[in-house]
């Protein structure tokens, strides 16, 4: 009689035993994956309610709380008041200490979401190691992920900094496209390792899913849209334009290249408000192919998927001509992250399909 395999063990009230527990590391994953949608729904909120600059230092034990007198209250508006986007614009405003408060309570409650999920993250990923409920081959991969999760986040104290400095009024759109694209990135990946537990968990000798060719086109051209998407955010691009499909009564827009088409490429609102609309329309062909190669082997990945672009798509038209309403801006941010994570699970369910095809042959 054949052996059972390590990953076929699984006892749950002995998890002590060096039995591993996919199913249980697939639901922590799938936990962490949405507090990370949350996160970037609020820093999409933090970034168009202009809330980025308003903590001017990174205090990882003592920021936790947020000023709880009105003397330290005073004491970072004061902190606030030495910024260039106060000097530049908010004092113009009229910027009132509760004024400051708004905008203070945003991005303090994004970096305390940063602390929650790093927890989240690193104090179950200890359990189960101690436990030996991590299969084997995983440990790299999770470990990964913690390393991420934390360059995610040293990426957004870069951000902020960029606007601290000079006269910038701004956060710089490049830092804020590597902070929201690593979280993005993380999310995939989250989702990726999580459908790969599940598969173990059903079947102990599954080995994880393959990124397939196909699959990394779909990847490479989303990808263009959401680094276009976070340069719009960045240099409020959104407000370029608020017709559509017109911009400005304009099928193409006026573009200006006296600076060189490489600095317009990567700073000129129209431009880059044009590119990010109509781009859409390649990644939505793209992810009804992808959607249709795995309806047969994964229906729910590919509804998920349909119902995500869509959904994206219909919000990044309302956010236009909404002429960037918050709260639809931010469900269009939100949405990108679910269609992130639905790309991933529709990628994923391609990969083992070809995994899966290339057995039959051999």
């Amino acid at each position: 009689m054949s052996t059972p395999s390590p990953a076929s063990f699984s006892d749950p009230l002995r998890p002590g035993l060096g039995s591993s527990r996919p199913l249980a590391i697939a639901r922590w994953l799938e936990f962490v994956a949405g507090f990370v949608v949350l996160i970037v729904l609020v820093g999409g909120i933090t970034r168009l309610t202009e809330s980025g600059l308003s903590i001017t230092e990174w205090n990882v034990a003592t920021g936790i709380l947020p000023p709880l007198t009105e003397a330290q209250w005073a004491a970072e508006f004061a902190k606030y008041r030495a910024t260039p986007e106060y000097r530049l614009e908010a004092a113009a405003t009229g910027m009132t200490i509760a004024d400051f408060k708004f905008i203070f309570f945003w991005e303090w409650f994004h970096r305390l979401l940063a602390r929650l999920v790093g927890l989240a993250y690193a104090v179950p990923l200890a359990w189960f190691w101690i436990k030996g409920a991590i299969p084997a081959g995983f440990k790299p991969r999770l470990l990964a992920l913690l390393a991420l999760g934390g360059l995610q986040g040293l990426f957004g104290w870069l951000m902020v900094q960029s606007g601290l400095v000079g006269d910038m009024t701004d956060v710089s759109h490049f830092r804020l496209s590597l902070h929201l694209l690593t979280a993005l990135l993380l999310l995939a990946a989250l989702v990726w390792t999580a459908r790969d537990m599940r598969c173990l968990a059903a079947e102990p000798g599954a080995r994880p899913a393959p990124l397939t060719r196909g699959s990394a086109f779909v990847a490479l051209i989303l990808f263009v849209q959401l680094l276009l998407g976070a340069w719009v955010a960045g240099l409020n691009a959104g407000h370029a334009a608020y017709d559509w499909p017109l911009m400005n009564g304009r099928l193409v827009p006026e573009i200006d290249l006296a600076r060189g088409f490489a600095w317009t490429l990567t700073h000129d609102p129209f431009l880059l408000h044009f590119l990010h609309r109509w781009w859409a329309w390649v990644v939505v062909g793209t992810l009804i192919w992808l959607a249709r190669r795995v309806r047969r082997t994964d229906r729910t990945a590919s509804i998920a998927l349909h119902s995500a672009f869509g959904l994206m798509l219909v919000l990044g038209i309302a956010t236009v001509l909404s002429e960037v309403s918050l709260w639809v801006a931010a469900a269009h941010q939100l949405a990108g992250a679910l269609l992130v994570a639905a790309s991933a699970a529709a990628m994923h369910a391609d990969g083992m399909a070809r995994q899966a095809a290339l057995a039959d042959r051999s």
